[in-house]
């Protein structure tokens, strides 16, 4: 009978625990999501800056040996990502596939000059900065021109910063959340382990030697949870790359492996820290109060 009502205990005790680490999983899973997401957006944020084009428009009687030495001086700056060299006659090509005519038979001479279209990186994606470098740019006698968009500049800017506002603050609100439903899941189990927790508290066990099976078991349940649940996200990533397969430009495989790697150093984080509260509440409480 003795060992019928041991075996009940120890299925019951077992399956508290796969609750749990499924529980620690699933939460764990939404925060890994969340960073996913920030990660996407920070790249896509970075993505759009360093697509911004300035095109420096060069004096037609500037030789082209002269035009080159400026667009490597121009890749060496700071501020610039990269370069893109455009003659007169590949200008005047790509205007005849936009307006799909030859223009330049119809006018008898090409009318457009050579240009160097300048990628900025995206920490110099701003208003300031551009116009700094636009003043530097004009000192230099072989630049005609350079033109670029200063509305659309100013617009994404704000627009990015207040989609990265309202990202970081629903990050925030969430890991608040998060934290308190596994540090509940981790209450709950422990809390069914209560009477053996006073009853090895009544033979004479110190506190330390009662955490410590607790504490490693907490440990192994984050752990646990957080490998299950970056293998959920590993599927996700994987499906939405098959579904949106431009996603792939916005992936950075380190910072994937920096939100897993903090998913699971927050899952056992949380998970023993949890419990170890968890389980000095109950050495607190007298063996009346555990009945209620």
């Amino acid at each position: 009978m003795e060992e019928f009502e041991a075996s009940i205990s120890a299925k019951k005790t077992k399956a508290i625990y796969i609750s749990t680490v499924f529980g620690i999983a699933m939460v764990l899973l939404m925060i890994g999501l969340l960073g996913l997401i920030l990660v996407h957006a920070n790249n896509l944020s970075r993505y759009v800056k360093e697509n911004i084009v300035l095109n420096i428009i060069v004096d037609d009687a500037a030789r082209e040996t002269d035009v080159l030495q400026l667009q490597k001086q121009l890749d060496t700056n700071p501020f610039v990502k990269n370069t893109q060299y455009v003659s007169k006659e590949l200008a005047a090509r790509n205007l005849q596939k936009d307006l799909g005519e030859d223009f330049v038979k119809f006018l008898g001479y090409n009318p457009l000059l050579s240009s160097i279209d300048v990628y900025l990186k995206a920490d110099y994606a701003n208003n300031a900065n551009i116009a700094q470098f636009k003043a530097q740019l004009q000192k230099n006698p072989l630049v005609k021109e350079v033109i670029y968009q200063q509305s659309l500049v100013d617009l994404m800017n704000q627009k990015l910063a207040s989609i990265s506002l309202v990202i970081l603050a629903f990050a925030g609100i969430f890991l608040v959340v998060s934290v308190a439903l596994i540090n509940n899941t981790i209450r709950l189990a422990i809390y069914s382990q209560r009477f053996l927790i006073k009853s090895m508290q009544l033979v004479g066990a110190t506190k330390g030697f009662i955490r410590k099976p607790f504490l490693l078991y907490g440990i192994w349940h984050g752990l646990l949870g957080g490998l299950i649940a970056i293998i959920l996200l590993i599927g996700m990533l994987y499906l939405a790359t098959i579904q949106i397969p431009d996603l792939v430009i916005l992936q950075n495989y380190t910072e994937f492996g920096i939100v897993f790697l903090g998913v699971i150093g927050l899952g056992i984080f949380i998970s023993a820290f949890s419990t170890y509260l968890a389980v000095s509440k109950f050495l607190r409480l007298k063996i009346y109060d555990l009945y209620r």
